[in-house]
């Protein structure tokens, strides 16, 4: 692909490895070798408990509330397991936070009521709150083990009665003896591209198994989008471009025109 966009440019991955496939394959078809470090591993973890009052309170709240892809596949695997019926679901209203996410919902059939033009807990809450407050609304939040505290905060301020189900566990993964990260210490690479903050802290945290050599090439960080950009300037990282919108197609736009600046 001699005429591709990234022809002759590394790229380097921090997704998790059982959901960079479509970047990958993005990256790849544009011409880019890829290198994948998967900085945070996503799992996973729901407390059945909670899980079963949630399900016998469901048709009594008003809103669901996405935070990422994960919640969305891992919510409704469970719900699929218990029921036969999307009819069960009920007339609850949905929110995200994300094209992504968006897009997961409506592969359930399901429609996206709200969804704030920029991809943050506050911008989504201030939606909810300006559409109709919320007083008095009972609001279900779908979410990991590193909660969207704002946006239940928010929310609790405008009145709102909210309930958190965390779905899925996001942790760090140890790239030390990582034969890819080896040869990112090596080599460097173009550019790193940065989809949550988690990722962002775990390449923060691993630091000294990521340090690269005199002679690598240090790479443009970027950032997905506000969540993630106000991680790493906060981590002292450096943000050289940002996605218009939380997006893998406005990420490798960014990417491409940063790229070709430079």
């Amino acid at each position: 692909m001699p005429n591709a966009p990234l022809t002759g440019r590394r790229i380097a991955l921090t997704r998790p490895a059982a959901s960079s496939s479509d970047w990958r394959a993005r990256l790849t078809a544009l011409g880019a070798e890829v290198v994948e470090l998967p900085l945070i591993r996503v799992t996973k973890d729901i407390n059945l408990h909670t899980l079963n009052e949630v399900f016998q309170e469901l048709g009594g709240y008003e809103w669901i509330i996405f935070t990422s892809v994960n919640g969305v596949r891992y919510f409704f695997e469970e719900f699929h397991r218990v029921y036969d019926d999307i009819r069960a679901f009920g007339l609850m209203r949905i929110a995200v936070v994300g094209e992504a996410t968006a897009a997961a919902v409506r592969e359930q059939h399901l429609r996206v009521e709200v969804q704030p033009k920029k991809a943050s807990a506050e911008e989504l809450a201030m939606a909810l709150i300006e559409r109709e407050g919320m007083d008095s609304a009972k609001v279900l939040v779908i979410t990991g083990n590193k909660n969207r505290e704002t946006l239940a905060q928010k929310l609790e301020e405008a009145r709102a009665i909210v309930d958190i189900l965390p779905v899925y566990r996001t942790e760090e993964t140890d790239l030390a003896a990582d034969p890819v990260a080896g040869d990112f210490r090596a080599k460097g690479a173009d550019a790193i591209l940065f989809a949550s903050p988690s990722a962002a802290q775990s390449f923060f945290d691993q630091a000294a198994a990521l340090r690269l050599a005199a002679k690598a090439k240090r790479p443009l960080a970027g950032s997905i989008g506000p969540s993630t950009t106000a991680t790493m300037k906060q981590l002292g990282l450096p943000v050289d471009f940002e996605a218009d919108e939380a997006s893998l197609e406005a990420l490798l736009e960014a990417l491409k025109t940063k790229l070709s600046r430079g």
